[in-house]
C-alpha cells in the first residue's frame, strides 16, 4: 500500500496544503487565501479562526483530490512564515488577530532597545538583530498600548505553531521559528528570563511553550481537527519549521557548503554553520532544522511580493492570451527590454526595506516614453538586487559557494532565473518541486514517522535537482553597473524617508 506524507504551509497570505509520496513526488495541492487586515498603515492582520479554517479546507480538498483514503496518510507537517505574533488567550480562544511578519508598527521598540545599550547586553545570547516584525517586539507593543491583550495571552505563538496547536491541541515551541523571535537564548537553546526583563516583558517568559525540533513528534490529530481535516484521529503531527528552513531542506542544503535564496514575500538568503556569525556582518543567526547547525540569513521584505502588488494594482485588466497565464505575459513583456535600455529603478521597499528603517517603495527614472515592460523589468531587477545586497553581506563570513540554490514564486519563471544568475554572478540551481516549504515539512513528516533517519537521508530520495542556470558574463558587467546605481538612488532617498514618520 502506498503511504504519504503532507505539508501545510502558511504563508503571509495563503495557505496551501501538499501530499508527496516518499520519492518526494507531489501528488496533489490545494490552497485558499486569507484575506490581510489593515486597520492602519503599517499594520499587516488576519484573523486566526479563517487561517485554521482555511488549513483544514486545504487538507481536505488535497486528500480528496489526491483521490486517497485519510489511513494512508503516514504523518503531517506545518511551516510558516517567520516572526509576527499568533497570540492564543486563556480564555481559550485567539486573544488578538494574528499579525503578519510584514506588520512595522512595533518600529520605535528595536530602535529604543539600540539607543539604551539592552541590544548589546543581550546580543551574545540572542545572535540576532531586532526587528519590528519580531515577536519580542509586538509584545512589548502590546505590553504598552493593549495591556488587556497582552495580560490575556496564553501562548505567543509563531503562525505555523499556531496551527499546530489546533491541529493537537498540544503547545510546543519549535526552534527554527521561536529561535528567531528575539525572545530565546539562541546559544544555550533555551528560554532566558534574564534577556526578557531586560526587554521590560519578563511575563513573556509563562507565554512560551516547551522547545521541540522540526521533525519531533508533537501530538497527534484530535478528535475535533479528525472531523474537520479528513485525517484520522491519532496521525502524527511533526514540529514543523520556519518557511526558510523548510525551503532549504527541500532544496537539499544540508552542508555549509552550499547557500540558497528565496524570493517569496521576503528576501531571504542564507546557508548553515556550525557556529553563529557575530562579527557585526550578519543580521539573524537562528537555529535550523537540524540540531547542532545554525542558519545564518540576511532577510527582508524586499522580494517578488512587489510584483504581486505591481499585478493586483496596475494589471488587474491585462489581457491574458488563451493558453497563457498572468505571468507568462509578464516574462515576456520583461524579456522584451533590453537590460542596458531601462534606465527605470525600482526599490522593492513596499513591504519593508533593508536600506532604511522607513524606506518605501518607488520608481525612479520614469518618463512618457516608459512603458509597463520597463516597469517590469525594473520590478525584477529591483527584486535581484535586493538580494544580492544580502548575498554580499553573507560571503563576507564564508567561502564563495559553486552554486546556489533558488527555491520561492520566482524560481518558476526562467526569465528572472535567468536574471538572478546574471546579477549574482554564480549558477542557479532548481529543484524539482512546486510546493518547497510543503516538501520540507512533507520530509519533517517523514522523518518523525521513522521513514528517513534525518534531512541528509530524506533528501536523496525526496529532492531532485531539476535544473541549473549558468551566469552570462556580459550581461553580468551591465547589471554590476546598474547594481551601483540602483545603491546610489537608494542612498540619495534615506534623508527623505524620517519624514514619513508615523
Amino acid at each position: 500500500m502506498e503511504r504519504y506524507v503532507i505539508g501545510l504551509d502558511n504563508g503571509g497570505t495563503s495557505t496551501k496544503a501538499a501530499i508527496f509520496d516518499l520519492t518526494g513526488k507531489e501528488i496533489a495541492t490545494a490552497g485558499r487565501s486569507t484575506k490581510v487586515i489593515t486597520p492602519k498603515s503599517g499594520y499587516t492582520e488576519r484573523d486566526m479562526e479563517e487561517l485554521w479554517l482555511a488549513n483544514c479546507d486545504c487538507i481536505k480538498r488535497a486528500i480528496k483530490k489526491a483521490g486517497i483514503n485519510g489511513e494512508d496518510i503516514l504523518g503531517i507537517a506545518v511551516c510558516g512564515h517567520g516572526k509576527g505574533l499568533y497570540p492564543w488567550g486563556k480564555d481559550g480562544k485567539p486573544a488578538y488577530n494574528g499579525i503578519i511578519s510584514t506588520d512595522s508598527r512595533a518600529w520605535k521598540y528595536p530602535e529604543k532597545w539600540h539607543e539604551n545599550g539592552v541590544y548589546e547586553e543581550i546580543h551574545d545570547r540572542t545572535c540576532q538583530e531586532i526587528m519590528a516584525c519580531q515577536q519580542v517586539s509586538l509584545l512589548a507593543w502590546f505590553k504598552d498600548h493593549h495591556r488587556d491583550i497582552y495580560d490575556n495571552i496564553q501562548y505567543a505563538f509563531s503562525v505555523k505553531d499556531y496551527v499546530r496547536f489546533r491541529l493537537t491541541g498540544e503547545a510546543y515551541s519549535e526552534a527554527t521559528d521561536i529561535s528567531g523571535s528575539g525572545l530565546m537564548n539562541v546559544r544555550d537553546v533555551r528560554f532566558d528570563k534574564d534577556i526578557l526583563e531586560k526587554m521590560g516583558i519578563g511575563e513573556v517568559y509563562d507565554m512560551l511553550p516547551p522547545i521541540r525540533y522540526s521533525y519531533d513528534l508533537c501530538g497527534t490529530i484530535s478528535k475535533e481537527a479528525s472531523e474537520l481535516t479528513g485525517l484520522p484521529e491519532g496521525t502524527a503531527v511533526a514540529g514543523g519549521m520556519f518557511d526558510i528552513d523548510a525551503c532549504a531542506v527541500a532544496v537539499d542544503v544540508t552542508s555549509p557548503d552550499r547557500m540558497c535564496t528565496i524570493a517569496g514575500t521576503w528576501s531571504i538568503n542564507e546557508y548553515i554553520a556550525k557556529e553563529p556569525v557575530m562579527d557585526g556582518t550578519i543580521a539573524m543567526n537562528s537555529l535550523f532544522a537540524m540540531p547542532g547547525y545554525y542558519l545564518v540569513e540576511e532577510c527582508s521584505a524586499t522580494s517578488s511580493g512587489n510584483l504581486e502588488w505591481y499585478l493586483e494594482n496596475c494589471m488587474e485588466n491585462e489581457k491574458i492570451p488563451e493558453g497563457e497565464n498572468i505571468y507568462s505575459v509578464v516574462n515576456a513583456k520583461v524579456a522584451s527590454v533590453k537590460p542596458e535600455e531601462c534606465d527605470v529603478y525600482f526599490l522593492p521597499f513596499l513591504y519593508g526595506s533593508n536600506a532604511h528603517p522607513l524606506g518605501k517603495g518607488a520608481f525612479i527614472g520614469l518618463t512618457t516614453y516608459h512603458n509597463k515592460a520597463h516597469m517590469l523589468r525594473a520590478i525584477y531587477e529591483g527584486v535581484v538586487f535586493s538580494h544580492k545586497t544580502h548575498i554580499e553581506r553573507l560571503l563576507l563570513s564564508r567561502e564563495r559557494p559553486e552554486a546556489i540554490r533558488m527555491a520561492g514564486g520566482a524560481a518558476n519563471s526562467e526569465v528572472w532565473v535567468q536574471m538572478f544568475a546574471d546579477i549574482l554572478g554564480f549558477p542557479i540551481e532548481t529543484v524539482d518541486a512546486k510546493e518547497l516549504g510543503a516538501l520540507g515539512c512533507g520530509m519533517a513528516a517523514a522523518i518523525a514517522a521513522g521513514v528517513y533517519k534525518d534531512y541528509e537521508d530524506a533528501a536523496k530520495h525526496m529532492v531532485h535537482v531539476s535544473g541549473r542556470v549558468e551566469p552570462n558574463p556580459q550581461m553580468h558587467e551591465i547589471y554590476q553597473k546598474k547594481y551601483e546605481k540602483y545603491h546610489a538612488v537608494s542612498k540619495a532617498l534615506d534623508t527623505v524617508w524620517g519624514q514619513f514618520e508615523v
